[in-house]
């Protein structure tokens, strides 16, 4: 995965990190669109890199962490430029990382080498109520051969299920059903279902699954600390940087 720099901060220097797939597919987006996707707030200035308004912004507090697992976000077109996709935050903490926009009518020829690619063991993390009893796991097999790859549907539930419905090149992939133990702490955007988790939260689990103990946390705190910038920055309140999502989430700094 290529590097991208971030801008420096005061008293800190500049640091470098992996691409962020949602991020360029966002860029690709921009330039494909004949008119701005007007997200709600947009009239604020928000910082590029992060997405949160400039006054609250993220960049300085992204975590750098090895992982063995791999990441790939199917997202539908509206989703790219949603500030408050957490889909970029998965994308942010795992090098391996891979974003698609969705169609109906169109396969991604990436996505399919992708899936088929002998270093990965693909999962695809879906509830396993919906699919036929002998595709659904709920564990992640360690092989030293392979390395997990989690495909996540980053879309709402309803668009969700019509992207799990109509993609064949699902159909060969093991599901993974995840049975969190915690609701979910996502307050960004309202859910009819309290149990449904962000993909943020989702992923962190597969992370813990996978073993890859350390990327689990991390997300799970990068995640937390973006849920405190970005609803202070809406609600025009000052920023906690003693919090403990933010102390927690300095031992995962470079």
């Amino acid at each position: 995965m290529p590097l991208v720099s971030l801008p420096s901060y005061p008293s800190t220097t500049r640091t470098i990190f992996h691409k962020n797939s949602v991020a360029c597919l966002r860029d690709e987006r921009e330039e494909e669109s004949t008119k701005p996707y007007l997200a709600r707030g947009s009239r604020a200035p928000r910082c590029h890199y992060c997405r949160v308004i400039e006054s609250h912004c993220l960049c300085r507090w992204r975590p750098k962490v090895e992982t063995r697992s791999g990441v790939c976000l199917i997202m539908t077109k509206k989703e790219v430029f949603k500030p408050s996709n957490t889909g970029w935050l998965i994308a942010d903490v795992v090098q391996d990382n891979h974003a698609f926009v969705w169609s109906r009518t169109e396969v991604d020829e990436k996505l399919i080498a992708l899936l088929n690619d002998p270093q990965w063991q693909p999962y695809l993390v879906f509830p396993g109520e919906y699919v036929a009893a002998e595709r659904v796991t709920d564990t992640v097999t360690v092989d030293p051969n392979k390395r997990p790859l989690f495909v996540l549907i980053d879309a709402t539930w309803t668009e969700a299920r019509k992207i799990f419905r109509k993609s064949a090149y699902f159909d060969s992939i093991p599901i993974l059903s995840l049975i969190p133990e915690k609701l979910s702490r996502y307050k960004l955007r309202r859910s009819t279902r309290s149990e449904h988790l962000c993909t943020a939260e989702v992923a962190a689990l597969c992370f813990d699954l996978a073993g890859d103990i350390e990327a689990g946390s991390a997300l799970s705190c990068y995640f937390d600390v973006f849920s405190q910038h970005y609803l202070g920055a809406k609600n025009q309140l000052p920023l906690d940087l003693l919090s403990d999502a933010h102390q927690e989430l300095k031992g995962y700094l470079e």
